[in-house]
């Protein structure tokens, strides 16, 4: 079935699909710990959550396209718990560590291969991500920036939505909850941070926040940055350095593959020389206070913080611009390239694509191929790139 056919399905439609993938096969047969879902398997609570959501108090203020995100959130949010479940070596209880990083990552890779849009699918898979943390807010040592810093990855509206349905669609644990994920919306709202992202003072403040271990909410940085520097992200063939000659010409380059070339060493070989000299380039650039573009693939956060922290240090401002055309766009520039990636090894580095979110850089850019998207649901980023 196509995405076009299922995301103006309705939810009985969406769910009679689901229950001949693999995947969800998989979750009929995940059990669960019966003091939190006495209901029983995963995919039995999944079908009570999806019930649930139209009975939201808030379902019909909710657009169409958000009630297609809430569904396929809905869908997915436990999907992962078919590969993490296990029993505890001490207890003997079913637990499932990580379950919600195992999902969203599967909620990239089923939509990504319905041919869902970028914009659509990363609201979906967000909402997968973070669907439990509304329910434990007050485990948390600093409550309201859990709420602040959400507010930039997802809109806190639809994840109280599916955070209620999440606990409405089981048996036991119900009360107190919901007074934690209602304690969740009242905090956002407190922080003018419910139904849009929480307004820092400005870009380097926001970064601030979500970079240093113990920020301060209202600390209002200067902004007076040495230069800018350009990361691109995006999978081998996405279109980055299209994406570069259009829209940041002229700029000062540092690019992994032309290092490999000078280096003669292979994308299979070793890359720590790869690596030692694009730092000591980038330093280069950032020592004469020029702007540059730093093009790799950049594919993790973990991965751009390294380099994202190299240029903050030296008081860059970064820009991450993030390139990921529809897949069979990717296959088909993939091998039009000189050095073009198998296609197993194109899906493997797919599958562990993140991309990037607002709380990574002082500005960030998602194109699709055809247009300028925000991940976010709004109509515009806040300074959106040309």
């Amino acid at each position: 079935m196509s995405w076009s056919t299922l995301a103006t399905a309705s939810i009985d439609h969406v769910r009679a699909w689901a229950e001949r993938e693999s995947w969800c096969q998989a979750m009929a047969a995940c059990p669960q710990d019966p003091e939190w879902h006495a209901e029983g398997d995963v995919w039995t609570h999944t079908q009570l959550v999806l019930r649930e959501l139209p009975r939201l108090a808030e379902w019909v203020a909710f657009s169409q396209h958000e009630r297609t995100v809430l569904t396929f959130a809905a869908l997915f949010h436990d999907a992962g718990k078919a590969t993490t479940t296990a029993p505890d070596p001490l207890t003997g209880r079913l637990r499932s560590p990580k379950h919600a990083l195992k999902g969203e990552q599967l909620a990239r890779r089923v939509l990504r291969e319905l041919g869902c849009d970028l914009a659509t699918r990363e609201r979906v898979a967000m909402l997968v991500r973070f669907h439990g943390r509304p329910a434990f807010l007050l485990e948390k040592a600093d409550p309201a920036r859990e709420v602040v810093r959400l507010s930039w990855l997802l809109d806190h509206r639809l994840l109280v939505a599916l955070a209620l349905a999440d606990t409405r669609g089981r048996t036991t644990g119900v009360g107190r909850a919901e007074d934690t994920i209602h304690l969740w919306q009242m905090v956002a709202e407190e922080h003018g941070c419910f139904g849009r992202p929480y307004a820092f003072a400005n870009d380097a403040a926001r970064v601030r926040y979500f970079h240093d271990e113990a920020p301060a909410l209202h600390y209002v940085p200067h902004e007076a940055y040495a230069c800018t520097v350009t990361m691109t992200s995006g999978l081998p063939g996405a279109g980055k350095d299209t994406w570069l000659a259009a829209h940041r010409p002229g700029l000062p380059v540092v690019s992994l593959d032309e290092l490999r070339v000078e280096l003669d060493v292979a994308a299979t070989d070793a890359q720590g020389a790869v690596v030692q000299l694009a730092r000591e380039r980038c330093r280069e650039h950032l020592r004469a206070r020029r702007s540059f573009a730093f093009n790799a693939t950049n594919l993790t956060r973990a991965m751009r913080r390294r380099w994202v922290d190299l240029c903050c240090d030296y008081g860059a401002r970064v820009e991450i611009a993030y390139v990921e055309p529809a897949w069979d766009v990717i296959l088909r520039q993939n091998k039009a390239r000189a050095s073009a990636v198998p296609d197993k090894v194109l899906a493997a580095l797919a599958a562990k694509c993140e991309p990037p979110t607002w709380g990574e850089a002082h500005e960030v850019s998602v194109f699709d191929g055809a247009r300028t998207v925000d991940l976010l649901g709004r109509e515009s980023s806040p300074h959106a790139m040309q």
